[in-house]
């Protein structure tokens, strides 16, 4: 379906408009525009704009900015949470729901999501109540919803709101992994387009200030990834995709190193290249490549980072027991620096809390007594605080012993050591995590990130490492990352592929 019909339906009385469209097909155009037209015509409501991550908020807010607070842009989570905090009694869900729902890698929000699910079948009042303050709710990649959040939209829609829902089941890297999970998604999808008035998006916008042609090739390996054929590496590519070898010798599983024959032209792609986005598929590869070249390419965090939430918990848990906040802090540092384990660390860490870190000593143990009298001094989530900014300070000054850390994920270091600032670790926790929310922060030049974590994001020249068979398997779910990771750049496309156990995806002889 054209652009022009696309806008002229989701702007018809119909109460629920789909559109799915492939990545780059200008649905947060679409989106966008129909915001910042529709929202002068709402009376005393606001349009809601769903997402399902902070960088896809960020997208929308700059481009909806001059309909001004009219407009509200939120995770689903977010509005979740929102009607968790205003009925968190009749839901029986603690009153500080920000750390709560964070803990257990996050499990809090599912639970939150189903409760505030069913609450809002049973309260068709409050539903009502929303949908006068939201008349009208676009949602964005509406296929990555869990069950519990497509329920709250459709629970709003059958209180009046106008509902447009935007999605690509090709884009769904979130939830669960099975192909059984991904066929389930997929018939839920198809339900809901038949629940409406629903066209597609087709044209690669994108791509048409950067690559056409690498345009049209991601549109084919769309198409091949889901009819379950191979894309063919062997011919017809255009000038702006690369396939370059690159077999993994690293004897851990978690490394990566290549020859110097194989190393050298992926080299040659970073430093030519004036931007370039490197995409893994898992977090321990990107680990292993910014090791690969030697630190000197940043790792973009993103919002959503765990090493944080884990600690909050430890810091609640194990308030005036100086053993196991050091047991935290071990924990974290292994989270987001290299060089700082149990075994380099921990071990003489936990000797000194033991002893109370009463015998004399120098260098390297001396160090670390340091750190451990910050919490010996004050086992909270102060003392930690004080010991995170202990080790940030030693490994700066390349301190003996602290001379071969190297801090990788910088700002979850950082944030860790501004919960010091605050009464608690909850308090802090819940204001970093609001300070995220608002926080837009731009993509360095040249980056590593997860596939998951550049979702959402466009860049004008890319490199996908490492397309092997552990990576990338056959499954609907290796095929949606694949998908995701091959239609990020504009420009350019580089992709590492091994002679000795490629991508089943992909047609390399």
């Amino acid at each position: 379906m054209s652009d022009q019909a696309v806008a002229k339906l989701l702007r018809s009385p119909e109460p629920l408009v789909i559109i799915e469209a492939a990545a780059g097909c200008g649905k947060t155009y679409q989106g966008a525009a129909y915001a910042q037209e529709v929202v002068g015509a709402i009376g005393d409501g606001r349009l809601l704009i769903l997402t399902h991550t902070h960088a896809a908020c960020s997208v929308f807010a700059e481009r909806t900015k001059k309909a001004g607070s009219r407009v509200e842009i939120k995770t689903i989570d977010a509005l979740i949470a929102q009607i968790a905090l205003a009925y968190h009694k009749p839901l029986d869900l603690p009153r500080d729901l920000t750390s709560w729902a964070l803990r257990d890698g996050g499990r809090g929000f599912e639970i939150m999501a189903t409760k505030v699910a069913g609450f809002l079948r049973n309260q068709p009042m409050v539903a009502r109540a929303l949908a006068r303050r939201y008349p009208v709710i676009v949602c964005d990649e509406h296929q990555d919803s869990s069950v519990d959040q497509h329920s709250v939209v459709m629970s709003l829609l059958s209180a009046g709101a106008t509902v447009r829902i935007f999605g690509d089941p090709m884009q769904r890297i979130y939830g669960a992994k099975s192909d059984k999970a991904a066929r389930e998604d997929r018939a839920r999808w198809d339900a809901l387009k038949a629940q409406g008035a629903g066209e597609r998006l087709i044209t690669p916008h994108r791509w048409q200030t950067g690559c056409p042609l690498l345009g049209a090739w991601v549109i084919e390996a769309r198409e091949n990834l889901e009819r379950g054929t191979q894309i063919d590496l062997t011919r017809g590519l255009p000038p702006s995709v690369r396939v370059l070898v690159g077999n993994n010798t690293a004897r851990m599983r978690t490394g990566y190193q290549l020859s110097k024959e194989h190393r050298a032209p992926i080299d040659k792609v970073l430093r030519s290249s004036p931007q370039l986005m490197v995409l893994a598929s898992q977090n321990d590869l990107v680990a292993a490549l910014r090791a690969f070249w030697f630190r000197a390419v940043p790792i973009w965090e993103g919002h959503t980072r765990n090493a944080l939430g884990a600690l909050v918990q430890t810091l609640r848990d194990g308030h005036g027991n100086p053993e196991a906040l050091a047991l935290g802090v071990i924990s974290f540092m292994g989270s987001v620096a290299a060089g700082f384990s149990l075994s380099s660390h921990g071990d003489r860490l936990l000797q000194e809390i033991r002893t109370g870190a009463a015998r004399p000593t120098i260098g390297k143990p001396a160090n670390i007594q340091a750190v451990a009298r910050c919490l010996l001094n004050n086992p909270s989530h102060t003392g930690v605080s004080d010991a995170l900014a202990k080790i940030t300070a030693l490994v700066k000054d390349s301190a003996a012993g602290f001379d071969t850390v190297k801090i990788d994920h910088g700002s979850e270091l950082r944030d860790a050591v501004r919960i010091g600032q605050f009464s608690g670790p909850d308090e802090g926790f819940a204001e970093v995590s609001r300070m995220r929310s608002y926080s837009h922060p731009s993509l360095p030049k040249k980056v590593l990130s997860s596939i998951h974590k550049a979702k959402g994001l466009e860049c004008d020249h890319s490199m996908l490492m490492a397309c092997d068979k552990a990576q990338f398997t056959s499954t609907l779910y290796a095929k949606s990352k694949m998908y995701v990771a091959l239609s990020r750049a504009k420009k350019s496309l580089t992709l590492v592929v091994p002679t000795s156990n490629p991508s089943p995806l992909f047609k390399v002889h």
